[in-house]
């Protein structure tokens, strides 16, 4: 090892590079005292005494927005590959032990919020050291983050086609046509889909799953879907159909508590409910860590429980 690199090993701290990653990451002294739990001047002299020993500055404030310098993004790009391979070597260890660890970054559509908790309390009892985070977007960021491989495993419900993606398909989600109580439909004997989609439709909006789903069932049937209205989220669509604004095709799983209370109806009509499953999806391309392995066959060595416990969550309140 030359002497330069011995110096500057002799000199640098992984606290050193905790800080100087907490500051890049928020771009604050402050933001990354309170992340760290230390002082803004306890942080301040950590970055100083990396600066001092690489020699370079890290940062520099323009007014009073804090920058990044050409050596810091250097340092950044160095950084996040030291806590990488540590991280790595961590779940090595683990695996060693027989134990599974580390950090698993899911990312679940809207559509699918209601069912992330229901996998993550057995899978966490059993893997108590796997640190998780989930994300809840819409489809069209689902399959943006997809793309670029931002997340460790993707739930969602329809599954991009032409892509090479790996699927593991685990769960009904029903979509289903509802009204609110006291609505003229629930007066007829039979309601038509014609009937249903002319009655102030609110949908979601363009590009996510459940709206898909509705139009893949209108252009198979030649129907025609004018929405009068997009909303964000499914409760909003919910909230709005409870209020009387108008139809929508919801999750059933969303709505499970109004069904029971009777303030909302699902209807009878051909073709419903809509039937998709919800998937745990990755790229191909991307090599499982143990914690993302882990994950997968719990959810595969599972299914027919989950598939148990929603029919019993369905029979109970719907």
């Amino acid at each position: 090892m030359p002497l330069s690199i011995q110096k500057l090993a002799n000199r640098l701290t992984f606290r050193q590079l905790q800080v100087f990653k907490a500051v890049y990451d928020l771009k604050s002294y402050s933001k990354a005292g309170e992340l760290l739990g230390l002082t803004q001047p306890a942080v301040s002299s950590q970055v100083r005494h990396l600066e001092q020993a690489l020699d370079m500055p890290m940062f520099e404030y323009v007014g009073r927005k804090l920058y990044c310098t050409a050596a810091g993004e250097e340092m950044a790009a160095c950084v996040r590959s030291v806590f990488h391979e540590l991280a790595d070597m961590q779940n090595r260890m683990a695996a060693l032990e027989g134990r599974v660890a580390g950090d698993l970054k899911l990312l679940a559509v809207s559509t699918a919020q209601y069912v992330v908790p229901y996998l993550l309390g057995p899978f966490l009892k059993q893997n108590p050291q796997v640190n998780i985070s989930v994300a809840v977007v819409n489809r069209a960021t689902a399959v943006e983050r997809l793309n670029n491989n931002s997340d460790d495993l993707v739930i969602m419900g329809m599954v991009p086609q032409g892509r090479p993606l790996t699927s593991l398909p685990f769960l009904d989600n029903e979509l289903i046509p509802i009204v609110p109580a006291g609505h003229p439909l629930l007066n007829q004997t039979t309601v038509s889909p014609d009937d249903f989609l002319d009655s102030n439709l609110l949908t979601r909006e363009t590009g996510s799953g459940s709206r898909l789903a509705l139009e893949v069932y209108c252009q198979q049937h030649r129907l025609k879907m004018e929405p009068i209205m997009e909303l964000g989220s499914n409760d909003a669509v919910k909230h709005s159909v409870l209020a009387g604004l108008g139809v929508a095709v919801v999750p059933k799983l969303s709505v499970l508590s109004e069904l029971a209370l009777g303030t909302l109806t699902a209807l009878e009509m051909p073709g419903f409910p809509l039937r998709r499953s919800w998937c745990v999806v990755y790229p191909q391309a991307r090599y499982p860590t143990p914690a993302m392995k882990a994950f997968i066959n719990h959810v595969q060595q599972n299914i027919a429980q989950y598939e148990q416990l929603f029919r019993d969550l369905a029979g109970n309140k719907g």
